[in-house]
């Protein structure tokens, strides 16, 4: 038998609706499983003890966030690998060798983001990898698009954390999820930091999962997340980019932010909106967000460049 090179580590909130067919199309995937519950009320964390003992859990009292719980996943996980997948995915067979098939050809791949397809047309991408631009803002590639349109491999910016394989090695160099952010662009934190110290993150295609998400919960635009996602936008930007990178960045960051505010002006949720970047603004004064800067280094003036150089093109790709 083949020695176990990945963890699979799934958040749980109150995912009774999905959780079941998630946890049952890995059922032959070589992996071990961890799931940890923030907190479930609806007696999804009791249907996983009884159903699928052979699955690992952890559990938590309360909603600690994604970040957390992941990371709770992380430091429980004994493996090459650690893959996160989202509690309202469906895997297809041969997901996580498809996944380790792409972190075997180079050693400085950090991450491999699944292609995920939408539940509801499953001839659509739901997310193809992430991109960040100089607007400070991050979006997903090919949403809503075609699926055969993304059949061939390619660097991507981050992956998706809603399904995605991550080399531990790297990770316990440069850090686990912040768990600042709580939840929301907490993945795009975490490639972008791996990008600074040199790691590359790529899109793999072969890798197939289904992907509920908003188009059922009908949640895509909501006051917590917009508050949350608004505030965790200036603290990604503040935590990252040295000061000089800030100021080159300037123009387009207020253009960007300016237009989200437009937008969420339009869709009634402008004052959440606003208000999120107020209290990113506070996260970045903070002891706290202070302490989790990324240090500038010499060493790293190339990561910088060739990052600066990604957010210029991802702006102009935003707009094709």
């Amino acid at each position: 038998m083949k020695a176990v090179r990945s963890t699979i580590i799934i958040p749980n909130l109150n995912g009774m609706r999905y959780l079941m067919d998630c946890l049952q199309s890995l059922q032959q995937e070589p992996a071990h499983i961890i799931l940890v519950d923030n907190g479930s009320t609806d007696g999804s964390y009791e249907m996983v003890v009884e159903n699928f003992p052979e699955i690992e859990t952890i559990r938590f009292e309360e909603n600690t966030g994604f970040c957390r719980a992941v990371n709770a996943g992380i430091a429980a996980a004994r493996t090459e690998y650690v893959i996160f997948l989202n509690n309202d995915t469906v895997a297809e067979p041969g997901f996580v060798e498809e996944l380790e098939r792409v972190m075997e050809r180079d050693e400085n791949i950090f991450s491999a983001s699944a292609k995920m397809l939408s539940m509801q047309e499953k001839d659509k991408i739901d997310d193809a990898g992430d991109l960040y631009c100089a607007l400070g803002w991050a979006f997903a590639v090919g949403k809503g698009r075609p699926e055969k349109d993304y059949r061939k491999s390619r660097f991507i910016f981050a992956a998706c954390g809603g399904g995605a394989i991550y080399r531990m090695s790297i990770l316990n160099q440069i850090g686990l999820l912040d768990e600042n952010h709580f939840a929301y662009l907490e993945d795009i934190d975490l490639g972008y930091r791996a990008q600074i110290y040199g790691y590359r993150n790529v899109f793999a295609p072969r890798a197939r999962i289904y992907h509920a998400g908003s188009a059922f919960s009908g949640s895509r635009y909501n006051a917590f997340k917009v508050d949350l996602a608004s505030r965790n936008s200036v603290y990604l930007i503040y935590k990252n980019m040295p000061w000089a990178q800030i100021l080159m960045n300037l123009p387009f960051l207020l253009a960007g932010f300016g237009i989200k505010t437009l937008f969420f002006i339009r869709k009634g949720l402008g004052r959440e909106y606003v208000g999120g970047l107020i209290k990113g603004i506070r996260l970045c004064a903070s002891k706290e967000g202070r302490r989790c800067k990324v240090p500038y280094s010499r060493e790293h003036f190339g990561a910088y460049c060739r990052i600066q150089l990604l957010l210029w093109v991802n702006t102009l790709k935003r707009f094709l």
